[in-house]
């Protein structure tokens, strides 16, 4: 050994780099719930939304309106459940068509396609976990 101080700097550069890549316990799940729900907005949303979220003209609601999804948050869970036959404004622009509802979702799915749509197409809102996704839903207004 020529230099010990060299040496330890490098095992300290080193180490820091392990602990720095890292994640904490909220990124991973933030991780496997975003994946989980890209993949099911691949196979249960992307149709009709589009896959960058766009929608259908004046048909079907874009999911690009950060103000509309934080806003109601708390109804998305109920959306995907129950379907949606009323007449909702995204953007200033009234939407009434009707989603079908997502009855045999379980709730863990309903969080993590919230997660990634409250995550994607512009909108930055963090992680939906399941037991907030099970509160919600069982305040749903059938």
């Amino acid at each position: 050994m020529r230099n010990p101080l060299l040496y330890s700097i490098l095992i300290f550069l080193c180490a820091a780099s392990v602990l720095e890549a890292c994640q904490s316990d909220n990124e991973l799940n933030y991780a496997r719930y975003y994946t989980s729900g890209k993949q099911l907005y691949d196979l249960h949303c992307q149709n009709c939304h589009n896959a960058d979220g766009t929608g259908l003209n004046a048909l079907i609601p874009p999911l690009t309106d950060t103000a509309f999804l934080k806003n109601n948050r708390n109804k998305l869970s109920c959306i995907i459940r129950h379907g949606l036959s009323d007449t909702i404004s995204v953007n200033g622009i009234l939407y009434s068509g009707v989603m079908p509802a997502n009855h045999e979702m379980a709730e863990i799915d309903v969080a993590a396609l919230v997660t990634y749509i409250t995550n994607s197409f512009g909108n930055k809102q963090g992680l939906y976990d399941v037991s907030r996704a099970g509160t919600d839903l069982k305040n749903c207004a059938e």
